[in-house]
């Protein structure tokens, strides 16, 4: 056997494990559009089809309007562009500080930091509670907001690591034209840290988009409602509208999608480059 052809079979057989992991991945998207494309006695039938043979444009017309979707999206959209700004400052500037600055239990406090990763959100849900109800936030928009405001340990190892990887001699430079901590990190570390801030962006976006139980703890009142929550109305002890909630549901992650297709370089670049240590 040539070594050409090696290659070759090399190769054919790459491109068919891709195509199998495209195909599992994609399908079910395509499930998804074709449900919320079909009539409801057409959803379930003996024989599967996943091209729909009449188009129920209407589906995401009626689904949108059947509750209100226009207040869960801007509920929800309120909820990512608040808390994404703060979750990307406060963890690329805790990041700066375990990096950069050496003082004592450094490593211990790191090692405490990224061991909250281990601890199950379901443990911190009734302190939580607690904590909320008595600063009077229960029924608002604020749990979903603050934790991300504070930091997240798993941001904070990406960008650490990230920002390990970028020389010391720029902060000593910095700091012999006159630059203190707060500067070097505003104005040298953060510009160069654009990657891994793309990747904590979409990650954070994705994660607080797509949030159910939170919102379904701290929210009562429905006009509060993010989407999640609504797409959830389609679904009650007798029936299950799953064209609607197909619907609704390719609506929702419309967004995140077109937001990963354009920043996927900068994301995928970001993730690779956070494991360099120099």
């Amino acid at each position: 056997m040539t070594p050409a052809f090696k290659n070759l079979s090399r190769q054919i057989l790459v491109y068919a494990l891709l195509a199998l992991g495209t195909i599992a991945f994609l399908y079910p998207i395509a499930w998804m559009l074709s449900t919320a494309l079909k009539a409801p006695d057409a959803i379930f039938t003996p024989e599967p089809n996943l091209i729909p043979a009449h188009f129920q444009w209407n589906n995401f017309k009626d689904a949108w309007t059947a509750q209100p979707f226009t207040r869960f999206f801007l509920n929800t959209l309120l909820v990512v562009l608040v808390s994404t700004p703060f979750a990307v400052f406060s963890s690329t500037l805790t990041a700066f500080g375990f990096a950069r600055i050496r003082f004592a239990g450094r490593g211990a406090m790191f090692l405490l930091v990224i061991g909250t990763m281990v601890i199950p959100w379901d443990v911190t849900a009734i302190p939580l509670y607690i904590e909320y109800n008595a600063l009077g936030l229960i029924n608002t928009l604020w749990p979903m907001m603050l934790p991300g405001m504070f930091g997240s340990a798993f941001f904070i190892f990406l960008a650490r690591q990230y920002i390990m990887g970028i020389p010391f001699d720029l902060d000593e430079a910095a700091g012999i034209d006159g630059c203190n901590r707060w500067q070097v990190y505003w104005r040298i570390i953060l510009p160069l840290c654009m990657p891994i801030v793309v990747v904590i962006c979409m990650f954070h976006f994705v994660w607080v988009w797509n949030e159910f139980l939170t919102p379904l703890i701290f929210i009562n009142d429905q006009s509060k409602y993010t989407l999640s929550l609504g797409i959830n109305l389609f679904k009650n002890a007798y029936n299950i509208e799953y064209e609607k909630l197909m619907a609704v549901s390719s609506v929702s992650v419309a967004l995140p999608l077109v937001l990963f297709y354009f920043a996927q370089d900068a994301v995928l670049g970001g993730i690779s480059m956070s494991g360099v240590k120099k």
